[in-house]
């Protein structure tokens, strides 16, 4: 059976491995009725707002 012939070193393995855990920012984009920061093609959650509609009512 085939045995690798050297050890794969600790900054090799942790070079391969990192890229893995590394997380993105989410995307927001300012809403242009309120100007909060919302996630995009999303429903307002402060003013209720899309697309320059008001689609959700916030009494």
């Amino acid at each position: 059976m085939a045995v690798p012939a050297r050890r794969t070193s600790k900054a090799k393995k942790n070079k391969r491995r990192s890229s893995v855990w590394k997380l993105d920012a989410p995307t927001l984009v300012k809403c242009p009725n309120c100007s909060s920061y919302t996630v995009p093609h999303r429903v307002c959650g402060t003013c209720g707002y899309y697309n320059g509609k008001e689609v959700v009512s916030k009494d």
